[in-house]
C-alpha cells in the first residue's frame, strides 16, 4: 500500500458546542465553522487538515443516518491516510479480513475514501483528495 501522507485528523465529538469551548476557545486552534458544527483548519503548520467532527456527522458520512449503529462502538477520533489508489488500498485491506464500514465513494467535497474502524475503534479513511495535490504554477 502506498501511504502518501496523514491527509487529516478530527476527534469525534458527541457534544460539538462543549469541544469548540475545548479546541477553539481554551486551546486557542484556529478552527473555523465549515459546514454546520463542523469547525476545521486546514495548512496549520504541517498539519494538512484538523477537525473537530460531531458524531451525527460521523455517523452520516459512514450510513447515511445521524444515529452512530449501536452494534458498533463509538469512535474518539478519525484519521485519515492519503494513498496513491484508495481502491486498491482498500481491496488491500479487505484482503487481509478488516471488513469496511462503506465501499470506496466520493464525498459531495470531492475526496474519494473508504473507511473502516480499527479493533481500538479509531476511524480510519484511506483517501484521495484532489485539493491536496494541485499546484499553484
Amino acid at each position: 500500500m502506498d501511504v502518501l501522507f496523514v491527509a487529516g485528523f478530527a476527534p469525534i465529538v458527541r457534544d460539538p458546542l462543549t469541544a469548540h469551548a475545548l479546541y477553539r476557545d481554551r486551546l486557542g486552534l484556529p478552527l473555523e465553522n465549515v459546514s454546520g458544527d463542523y469547525v476545521a483548519v486546514d495548512g496549520w503548520g504541517d498539519v494538512r487538515h484538523l477537525g473537530v467532527w460531531p458524531l451525527a456527522d460521523a455517523a452520516r458520512s459512514c450510513f447515511g443516518t445521524s444515529a452512530w449503529p449501536a452494534h458498533l462502538p463509538i469512535p474518539q477520533a478519525t484519521i485519515e491516510f492519503e494513498v496513491a489508489d484508495v481502491a486498491a488500498a482498500a481491496a488491500e485491506l479487505t484482503g487481509s479480513g478488516y471488513t469496511l464500514l462503506h465501499d470506496v465513494r466520493t464525498e459531495p467535497w470531492g475526496q474519494v475514501i473508504a473507511r473502516l474502524l480499527t479493533p481500538d475503534g479509531l476511524l480510519l479513511g484511506l483517501c484521495w483528495c484532489p485539493w491536496m495535490h494541485e499546484t499553484t504554477d
